[in-house]
């Protein structure tokens, strides 16, 4: 009886450690992997390259004063179309002490000069009357009391250009109007009115009153890294994507590529214009921050597959077969093509044109095989036949 008992004790005891024993085997045995498998699509491939900027007007004109004073009257808002000659406002002189002084006592000493000319005339014009002196004489001192009754008239006009800015008469064309240079839409007023303006000279570029650009004329100003501009040219088409307008796509054509870069942000960037096609009631609004790809290259409805399915190994070429550290061994790109259910083979490819995502197969895949997925390559995008044309293609075949 104690013989039986121990057994089933034993048995018992037992049972826990074979359990444990089956447990960690059954866990030791690996899953075998499946790999599922995609199939290469007729799409179209686009190299692009992405340069950053905005859209500004191709043609923007400042206006200044043409003279030193304070807004006294501003007669536009932004926003507002005008034409070449209307008037965006008023300036009013602050004269000057000093330059006032001066003015009024060239008016005093030009006045006693015509005064004195008179005088003389007068005096020769008797004696004429008398054929006393020839009427030659007479000429001359009638020639001088005209010289000296302009000057006098030009003086009191140069008082009146240093109190008030203008004279009698000029009416538009007054120095005391602003107005407009070109014909365009006022797109800044950056002054006020009782602001202090300076007029353009020598040594200062003056104060803009306004801002007038041409806004059926937009292009897109933008930089390229130093890495890209050897590879874009003038002439180029470009998609410029402007980010305060959703889903929508702007044409654009590439026409200047500065000859010097410039650094910005610790790089070396290259800027760049191109002209933009823009839609009918769509309004664009300048300063818009935009990004613009440019087209490198492109291959309309060719067969391509994810470039993340193309496996690599390196090989020697037979000249190469005396180099020990195989400095110039190659990549040789292949893919791995399903011949029966989990049944795989590799087969060499040849490939082209690239968009970072798909890469055209010239050779090595047809549109029925299966491709293995490799384990790095990640899942397939939505947009996985798409390319660079950023069509939706058909969901790859899986397994």
């Amino acid at each position: 009886m104690k013989r039986i008992l121990m057994g089933l004790l034993i048995l018992l005891a037992s049972i826990p450690i074979l359990g444990s024993f089956a447990y960690l085997y059954k866990k030791s045995q690996a899953k075998p992997t499946v790999f599922k498998t995609e199939s290469a699509q007729t799409i179209d491939i686009r190299k692009k390259t992405v340069a950053t900027g905005s859209v500004v007007p191709r043609q923007s004109v400042d206006v200044k004063p043409k003279i030193t004073g304070v807004i006294s009257e501003l007669n536009v808002d932004p926003g507002k179309v005008v034409k070449k000659g209307d008037q965006l406002g008023k300036v009013e002189i602050i004269p000057d002490a000093q330059t006032v002084n001066a003015a009024e006592s060239g008016v005093r000493t030009a006045q006693i000069t015509a005064d004195n000319a008179k005088r003389e005339l007068e005096r020769e014009e008797n004696l004429y009357k008398q054929k006393v002196v020839a009427e030659a004489e007479l000429f001359k001192f009638r020639t001088d009391y005209a010289l000296a009754k302009a000057q006098a008239d030009q003086a009191g006009s140069n008082l009146q250009l240093v109190k008030d800015g203008q004279t009698h008469g000029q009416g538009k064309s007054s120095t005391l109007i602003v107005a407009a240079t070109v014909d365009g839409m006022v797109i800044d007023v950056p002054v006020k009115v009782g602001y202090s303006v300076i007029q353009a000279n020598s040594f200062n570029p003056g104060t803009t009153v306004a801002t007038i650009a041409n806004m059926g004329d937009m292009i897109f100003d933008g930089h390229v890294d130093e890495s890209e501009v050897a590879k874009i040219k003038e002439g180029m088409k470009l998609q410029i994507k402007v980010g305060a307008i959703e889903k929508e796509t702007f044409e654009g054509k590439l026409e200047y590529i500065a000859p010097q870069g410039k650094e910005i942000d610790g790089a070396i960037q290259f800027e760049i214009k191109a002209a933009i096609t823009q839609k009918q009631n769509q309004y664009i609004r300048a300063g818009y921050s935009a990004n613009a790809d440019i087209v490198l290259d492109e291959k309309p409805k060719v067969l391509a597959i994810r470039e993340a399915l193309v496996q690599y190994d390196k090989a020697k070429d037979n000249k190469d077969n005396k180099d020990k550290d195989n400095k110039d061994a190659k990549d040789k790109p292949f893919v791995e093509i399903e011949t029966t259910p989990q049944t795989f083979v590799r087969r060499e490819v040849k490939l082209g044109l690239s968009d970072g995502i798909n890469v055209e197969v010239l050779s090595g895949v047809t549109a029925t095989d299966k491709i293995k997925i490799p384990e790095n390559a990640g899942p397939a995008e939505p947009d996985t036949a798409g390319g660079g044309s950023g069509k939706v293609g058909k969901p790859p075949s899986k397994k």
